[in-house]
């Protein structure tokens, strides 16, 4: 599994290649402008950037070149454009792009792509993690829903959950059915620590967080006494 961002203004283009690439097995974070994008690039460090030409407030190409002079260029970034001319996408490819996707996007240019992308990324030794900051207070899902305030006492989270899977539904339903059974499961076994389950399931905490959302896992069972 790799984390890929996708950074595109078009909501439409940004939720096709998510649920893609998540069929895939990838993690994927979006982004609709440059100044997301950066944030993203610096907090997730991707494997490899999809990253749109035409944006509303800087361009694609103006921020791959950004990424080139400041030494932010370790992933491979493929170009996506639905109006770029060939002199643009010569320019990216000079600049550093890896390749160039012309809009509306195929799913096996897309997943060729990809899958080229990740494995110059296998072959390229990353450059070490920056050292995160110490957090004091260990992130939970009520830290996380509550923006830090803390009472003392966990509740007693019940037994943990089981579940049988209804096989005759579609896979994309059972999929999320299984998902959202296996994050109930973990933040049961692990007192709705959001740090343990993160770092059993091999999520970015954020990440972990929005994915509950998604899937509709109740968080309050996680919430301490004294709510």
């Amino acid at each position: 599994m790799a984390n890929i961002l996708v950074v595109d203004d078009e909501l439409g283009i940004r939720d096709l290649l998510s649920e893609i690439l998540n069929d895939e097995g990838h993690a994927v974070e979006l982004a609709e402008n440059a100044a997301q994008a950066r944030a993203a690039r610096l907090q997730y460090r991707p494997d490899l950037v999809l990253l749109d030409i035409w944006m509303p407030d800087t361009d694609g190409v103006t921020l791959l070149k950004e990424w080139s002079s400041s030494g932010l260029l370790t992933m491979p970034v493929v170009m996506m454009s639905g109006h770029a001319t060939i002199d643009t996408a010569v320019e990216a490819t000079r600049i550093g792009a890896m390749s160039f996707l012309e809009k509306p996007i195929t799913l096996q240019k897309l997943l060729k792509a990809v899958e080229q992308g990740l494995t110059k990324t296998a072959e390229k030794p990353r450059a070490a993690a920056p050292v995160a900051p110490k957090v004091t207070q260990e992130l939970t899902v009520e830290f996380a829903m509550t923006g830090g305030v803390l009472p003392d006492v966990v509740a007693d989270l019940g037994p943990i959950p089981s579940q049988n899977f209804d096989l005759d539904k579609p896979l994309r339903d059972a999929r999320d059915e299984f998902e959202k059974a296996y994050f109930e499961f973990h933040l049961s076994k692990e007192g709705g620590s959001m740090t343990r389950v993160a770092e059993k399931t091999g999520l970015e905490r954020t990440h972990l967080y929005r994915k509950l959302k998604q899937l509709g896992v109740d968080l309050s069972r996680g919430k301490r006494s004294g709510f």
